[in-house]
């Protein structure tokens, strides 16, 4: 059974977490909760949660994919943890892992120094266009997939996004998307 992390810093955005790891869980693949901090991790809108684990109780190497929420300053948080960023450069040099980055945290991916010449999206916005112009930049997809590294755009893409991990990890993600009546929404 493939396994997921989800790395938490305080002020992670909520919607990408929670929301990726409950339909990552729902699809029967493992997903804990990391933080990088204390315990209790509290989200850019004061929202507070306990992360299943403490980055460094555990051993990731189990771990099939790593997944980066957004938020700020939780991307700023994580790209300037030291432990994040070993993690991503491993997993990013591991062709069987996956790297999976939504919103703003693809910025951990050029903290890492993993992004140069790879192809990515992040939130909109001119400086993240900047930050990646060393990268084949994607404005026109939610999801952008390029071997073992996929990033999205923003909150409302976390269920395509999360859909799209389930299937790198060898789920299927069709049920999944029934059950939810994603297929009404967008007619797939």
């Amino acid at each position: 059974m493939k396994k997921a992390a989800i790395f938490l810093a305080d002020g992670f955005e909520e919607g990408e977490a929670l929301f990726t790891l409950d339909i990552i869980r729902r699809a029967g693949i493992t997903c804990d909760s990391y933080s990088i901090g204390g315990e209790f991790v509290t989200s850019s809108r004061k929202i507070t949660v306990k992360a299943d684990n403490l980055l460094g109780d555990k051993n990731l190497a189990e771990y099939d994919m790593v997944i980066l929420p957004g938020g700020q300053p939780g991307s700023t948080n994580l790209s300037k943890d030291e432990r994040v960023l070993k993690i991503v450069r491993s997993f990013i040099g591991d062709k069987n892992k996956f790297v999976a980055a939504i919103c703003a945290a693809p910025m951990v991916l050029k903290a890492a120094g993993v992004s140069k010449g790879r192809t990515l999206t992040s939130y909109p916005g001119e400086n993240f266009t900047e930050m990646f112009s060393d990268a084949n930049y994607v404005e026109d997809e939610l999801v952008v997939q390029d071997g073992n590294l996929i990033t999205s755009r923003a909150a409302a893409t976390c269920l395509p996004f999360a859909y799209k991990i389930i299937d790198a990890l060898g789920g299927d993600s069709e049920p999944i998307k029934k059950s939810m009546l994603y297929d009404k929404l967008t007619g797939k």
